[in-house]
């Protein structure tokens, strides 16, 4: 007997096929039946049906519950390659909210950033992590104290603390940053190790490989510092150490490296193109980084990042670029840490304490040097940042800033008669810094679309990029997958639903080896999304208050999802949580297989 049927559904099976109509069937976590329906015949609608009959010309098993898909789209569960969910999903096992987006597969332990492995005699490298974490990746750090056990030493131990907890299927890469932590204490920051040192970091690598770690995750972006604000320790190696750790991915199966360097976020210098080539080449294994930034105004900016692509074939590797297909809209604030600190000159007068922080802001020849500063060539990818009279003001707090919300700073300057940025600075000030600022997007035209359209068919170019469980209440790239799927079906259609449900699924577990796992076939796990296609969409994010101590993170509801399986278990019905934990932390070899460069 089936555990479940899934009846007259339209079926995306992502490999790109056409859809079809078919029943689907579950048993023990598999699709155990899919049956095509003939064009246009009756569709049996199963709330009429009493438990124990035989759906007309599905299989033969009968089936303990039955689900009407009929006007629904059936596709594999989405995979998102690039998350942050390592701590999270201890306090959360659904990953809210991307399983209500209809993933079921998350990839962590991404940026060179684990939370393992801890040395067992230096319970200070708890508290380091966290601070580290807080600070590079925007996480809660009451919510990293109260809401992870934190009981784990080895790489291992920190798989075993998850297992049999989560709602999704989690994979992770081994951090970089806690390797060298591991093995060289503080010395991680600004050291080079010794022969002994090195030796001893491969073999904590290999035990963390054995384990079921996916590979390495490794970072060298300038962008990147620890709770004490300096360069996280990864960011210390050189070549050797990272080639070193690339040969050791090579020895274990269903592995690959994922890496950022300081032009992931523009472009990538000569050198930087000459180390993701060589990295991926001494692994043997694909190698991807995040995230490929697509604006017509900067034309140039595709081919140099794809580069590294070109040459990794040549070489006998492969470099893959992620891609957001949507526009995730990230929130700014002048009092707490955001990308304007990353600005050059920026983080000097951001950093300091408050009422100094505003009377610099209020100085005229400050905002005069930020200004040039943020639309020079040195400020990079960040120059989109530098247009503040597009900004749209969020919440506010005091009686002066009453009725601001929601509206565009240039309208309220020219009001005011106020250069829009000092305008800007007036109505934060008003708040103590608190006013939360919205960047409207200056990449968000015809022409922009297009470029990304034509970029989405290289073959080195993957959807992902979300960030999911970072940044939390500055952005929310979880829902990019349902955003997607309403665009490409009611919006601009770039692409069709068959090659969109394609890039969110069977493209990315194709490159992480997932076994069994992106496509609808039969003996295949049945991790599966049942969505309307007249509906699917994602709700605008809003701040909440969910997370251990009560801090705040972006949520965004799912529209159109009807329903989301993981090894056949259904966790989400109508955008509602079922309460059911059938997730697995999927290890490298067992659930992974080894994909080649080629």
């Amino acid at each position: 007997m089936l555990d479940q049927l899934i009846e007259n559904a339209t079926v995306v099976d992502g490999t790109g096929a056409p859809a079809y109509a078919a029943d689907v069937g579950i048993r023990d976590g598999r699709i155990a039946a899919l049956v095509r329906r003939a064009p246009g015949a009756p569709a049996d609608r199963a709330p009429d049906r009493a438990p124990d009959r035989a759906p007309g010309d599905a299989p033969r098993d009968r089936a303990r519950t039955y689900v009407d898909g009929t006007g629904l789209v059936l596709a594999p569960g989405f995979v998102d390659p690039h998350t942050h969910y390592d701590a999270q999903l201890f306090w959360d096992p659904y990953a809210t909210p991307s399983m209500q987006h209809g993933v079921t597969t998350v990839a962590g332990g991404n940026c060179g950033f684990t939370l393992a492995p801890l040395h067992p005699e230096r319970p200070g490298d708890a508290d380091y992590t966290r601070r580290m974490m807080a600070r590079v990746e925007g996480m809660s750090l009451v919510a990293l104290e109260e809401g992870a056990p934190w009981s784990w030493h080895s790489f291992g131990d920190y798989l075993d603390a998850l297992e049999g907890r989560t709602a999704v299927n989690a994979g992770f890469m081994v951090g970089h940053c806690a390797l060298r932590r591991y093995v060289m204490g503080p010395d991680a920051i600004g050291g080079r190790p010794g022969a002994d040192q090195l030796d001893a970091m491969l073999r904590l690598f290999h035990e963390a490989m054995e384990a079921g770690a996916w590979g390495l995750s490794t970072t060298q972006s300038g962008t990147h510092a620890d709770g004490d604000g300096q360069p996280v320790a990864s960011r210390h190696a050189g070549p050797e150490e990272l080639l070193a750790l690339s040969r050791a991915v090579g020895e274990h199966q269903g592995t690959q490296i994922e890496a950022i360097v300081a032009g992931c976020l523009d472009r990538f210098s000569d050198d930087e193109i000459d180390l993701l080539v060589r990295m991926s080449a001494a692994a043997g294994r694909p190698l991807n980084w995040n995230v490929l930034t697509i604006d017509a105004a900067v034309p140039e900016r595709v081919p140099r990042q794809l580069a590294p692509s070109e040459r990794a074939r040549q070489a006998g590797g492969r470099v893959v670029a992620l891609t957001m297909p949507i526009l995730t809209p990230m929130n700014m604030s002048l009092g707490t840490f955001c990308a304007l600190n990353l600005i050059p000159g920026w983080g000097d007068v951001l950093g300091l304490p408050v009422p100094e922080r505003i009377a610099r802001l209020r100085d005229a020849d400050v905002r005069a040097q930020l200004l040039r500063r943020a639309g020079s060539e040195e400020a990079g990818v960040f120059r989109r940042l530098a247009h503040f009279d597009r900004y749209v003001i969020g919440d506010t707090y005091a009686p002066a800033n009453e009725g601001l919300t929601g509206r565009v700073v240039r309208d309220i300057a020219a009001e005011r008669g106020m250069e829009p940025f000092a305008c800007l600075v007036d109505i934060c000030a008003n708040d103590d810094l608190r006013t939360v600022l919205w960047p409207m997007p200056s990449d968000n035209d015809p022409a922009s679309w297009e470029l990304r359209r034509e970029t989405w068919q290289h073959e080195d170019v993957l959807l992902g990029g979300s960030d999911a469980g970072a940044h939390l209440d500055r952005m929310c790239g979880a829902p990019y997958t349902t955003r997607f799927l309403g665009d490409c079906l009611r919006r601009r259609k770039l692409v069709g639903l068959e090659q969109a449900v394609r890039m969110l699924t069977d493209d990315p577990a194709r490159l992480l080896g997932l076994r069994e796992r992106g496509r609808i076939a039969e003996g295949w796990h049945a991790d599966l999304v049942l969505f309307d296609p007249e509906r699917i969409d994602a709700g605008s994010a809003v701040l909440v208050h969910d997370l251990p101590g009560d801090s705040p993170r972006l949520d965004s509801r799912a529209e159109g999802v009807v329903g989301v399986w993981v090894n056949g278990v259904r966790t989400v019905r109508e955008d509602a949580l079922t309460g059911a934990v059938p997730g697995t932390v999927l290890r490298s070899g067992r659930d992974t297989e080894t994909v080649g460069t080629r």
